[in-house]
Parts: structure tokens; sequence; C-alpha cells
């Protein structure tokens, strides 16, 4: 069963494969993270560990059985309650429900274990997969702006406050940050 987990140096190999394996169908709808992420991603993967240690992001990845990466699930810009959220699916893995239901432990994640109130997002309007899963999540429409040369649209969520139950995911009894953050269609 996939798993949200949060980050760590040993998913390297498999977030590089993740990121090989859907660069096309990636660059389809987003831009295309050009040939140096790819030629520095051992530096820039601990960068960004570096950046989560220090409470400025927080990233997620969903793994299956056998640790191969399904999507990765990232709040960034960490500051004053707030984050925005970014993520990506494999293409094997779209459209089973998988982003909607990572999204929300994410969400659920942000408000008991970081304690932020607030969550970003943005997507460009022909992008119907990622408008439909930020809609079922409770995300709201805040405005336009352009991504890329595209039009785009803004979104926003109020989290519940922290010591509140999150009504819309679930985790795992037990699970805190550094492990494995819950199930994901548990």
């Amino acid at each position: 069963m996939p798993r949200l987990e949060r980050l760590r140096l040993d998913h390297a190999p498999a977030l590089l494969a993740f990121e090989r394996e859907n660069r096309a169908y990636f660059a389809a709808s987003i831009p295309d993270r050009g040939d140096a992420y790819f030629a520095e991603f051992d530096a820039r993967h601990r960068e960004l560990l570096a950046d989560q240690d220090a409470g400025l992001d927080f990233f997620h990845l969903v793994v299956d059985g056998a640790g191969a990466v399904l999507g990765r699930f990232n709040l960034f810009a960490v500051a004053q309650g707030s984050a925005e959220l970014g993520y990506r699916v494999a293409e094997r893995a779209a459209g089973r429900g998988l982003a909607t239901t990572a999204v929300r432990e994410v969400c659920a994640l942000a408000a008991t274990e970081y304690g932020l109130r607030t969550l970003r997002a943005r997507t460009t309007a022909d992008n119907a997969g990622s408008r439909t899963v930020l809609a079922r999540t409770g995300f709201l429409v805040t405005g336009d702006i352009e991504l890329n040369g595209r039009p785009g649209l803004r979104f926003a969520l109020d989290l519940p406050a922290s010591d509140a139950a999150f009504p819309t995911g679930r985790r795992a009894a037990g699970q805190g940050i550094g492990s494995a953050a819950g199930l994901i269609g548990d």
C-alpha cells in the first residue's frame, strides 16, 4: 500500500528515478527542470534536506511497497504560519485518487505537525487534474495569475487549529515526523 513519507537522504535514488521516468510527462504540463537539475541532483537533494531540517520547507514522497516513488508533495516558502503546496504524481499513478489523498495527508501534517494555518497553491488554468485535486481538498480560488506565460489560478486553504481534528484526512496513530506520516487510502 502506498505510504506518505517525509523526505530522507536514502530516498535520493528512488526520487531521481521518479524524476527521470516522468520527465516528459511532467514537461507536458509544467516547465521542465532542465538538464542541470539531473546533473546536480545529489547536491540539490542535500540542500532540500538542510532546508527541511531548518524548518524552511517540508518535503514528502508517496512510495509504494517496493520503495518506488509515486509522487512528491511539498510545502515550501514556510513563513508566518503559511506555506506553498506543490505536488507531482507519476504518470503510472495518475487518475487513481493518490494526489487527492496525499494532499489531504499533507494538509493534516501542515496543521498538526508543522503548526501552519494557511496553505497556498497555484496551477495553470488548463491543468484540470490539479484544479480538481485542490477543489476536492478544500482549496478555494483566490485569483488569476500567469505561470510561465500561461494563464493560471491561485488557491488558498485555511487549516484548522493544530489542536483540532483535521476533517479531510487521517493519519496512522503513532506516526510522527521523520517516519512514515500515514497510509494512503487507509
